[in-house]
């Protein structure tokens, strides 16, 4: 833009470095093991440490003794730590992020217990809790440090380790939401030994969808222990979330876009009608499910134009099928009353969420991408039928 020659003008350039341990380990609130000590003192400040530990519901079925151990844990490290109150608890899963009330609770806890910004809140769980719970933090005092400890398969390979956190509001998925990297992320592989088993296979997915827009030896690692994923081998499940993790970070930390400035949104693959499936399901369709089935429709999509080979895609069907995941939902095919899909809603919706230019990742052969600027009712369609039929013979 030229600005008139008249107009004072002063720039301002800041440069702000963020840095964040992602640490994998196991059993970490065992009180010998110092990992969550360090990661909370990890700038050796010399002082204790104030926290306020958040968890969910379903995380508390399967670890009832979690508020306990946690409480020991701090015991042992009471000369950096100090746990202000006791364990609370958000509703299980997605109910977490379903408006405003969840965030607001915590920011309610944090108010009652005069946190101030070098405090910390501790927030163990699944993708739904530490995005309330991230989101609260982020917002009181202009942020807390937050640190994470992600429970779930979703949230250990994709969720827990970025720098998103945001609630869905009125019927739209993370409307309200803010970019706020947290101030440490703890993986504690044997959290997901207790996960039911259609979120140990949800979480699956997003390994699925980064690996065939940026690691083809991951991709075909993934289609070829497919079956191991199905049988919860945990060895399998481990190397699946690190490197999973790790595509995540360093597209985060070398795309060039962290807190997603521009339209492209390359870890967005499949999501348009993945979100958009998850709401007109409300929520009967789990995250990781809708990503199976969203990064299916836009593979199928790209096998049609062109971009990816027949070969390609059906390695990518029969692994998410091998994995025990659809691929298809009959509210892909489900019009409304004047006639148009009604999963086509998300490509709008995500239209919004991006700044008005609609920018559309797929696959551009295996390890590659590529990116589109709109998308063929008529081939959406199409593919939407392929993947019933598809799903349907196996």
């Amino acid at each position: 833009m030229a600005w008139r020659s008249d107009v004072e003008i002063l720039t301002q350039h800041l440069t702000v470095p963020f840095d964040y341990p992602v640490v994998f380990d196991t059993d970490i609130l065992n009180p010998a093991n110092p990992a969550l000590a360090d990661a909370v003192d990890r700038l050796r400040e010399g002082r204790c440490h104030r926290l306020l530990a958040v968890t969910e519901a379903g995380l508390l079925r399967s670890w009832p003794d979690l508020g306990t151990r946690l409480a020991a844990y701090v015991l042992r490290h009471a000369d950096r730590l100090e746990l202000v109150g006791d364990l609370e608890v958000l509703p299980a899963g997605e109910a977490a992020k379903q408006g405003w009330d969840g965030a607001f609770q915590v920011m309610r806890w944090i108010q009652a217990r005069n946190l101030d910004r070098q405090s910390v809140v501790l927030a163990l769980g699944g993708g739904g809790l530490l995005d309330a719970a991230g989101l609260a933090a982020a917002l009181v005092h202009r942020g807390l440090r937050l640190v994470r400890v992600p429970t779930t398969v979703l949230a250990q390979n994709d969720v827990g380790v970025g720098v998103k956190n945001g609630i869905d509001l009125d019927g739209v998925k993370n409307l309200i939401g803010v970019f706020a990297p947290p101030f440490a992320v703890l993986v504690d592989h044997d959290f997901l030994a207790t996960l039911p088993d259609r979120e140990w296979r949800g979480g699956a997915a997003e390994a699925f969808k980064v690996a065939l827009l940026k690691d083809a030896a991951f991709f075909d690692f993934l289609c070829r222990e497919a079956g191991a994923v199905r049988r919860r081998d945990a060895e399998v499940m481990r190397h699946l979330v690190r490197r999973c993790a790790e595509l995540h970070l360093e597209h985060i930390r070398t795309g060039g876009d962290p807190f997603e400035m521009g339209s492209e949104r390359p870890l967005d693959f499949g999501h348009w009608s993945a979100h958009q499936l998850e709401m007109l399901s409300q929520h009967a369709v789990r995250h990781g499910e809708a990503v199976a089935i969203g990064i299916a429709l836009d593979t199928t999509y790209a096998a049609q134009a062109g971009w990816v080979t027949p070969a390609v895609r059906d390695a990518l069907l029969r692994g998410l099928t091998e994995c025990g995941l659809a691929i298809w939902h009959p509210l892909l095919e489900t019009r409304g009353a004047a006639g148009p899909l009604l999963i086509l809603d998300g490509l709008k919706r995500f239209r919004e969420h991006l700044g008005g230019c609609l920018t559309l990742t797929f696959p551009d052969g295996v390890g590659r991408r590529r990116e589109e600027h709109a998308m063929d009712p008529v081939a959406i369609a199409a593919s939407a039928a392929f993947l019933r039929n598809w799903q349907t013979k196996k």
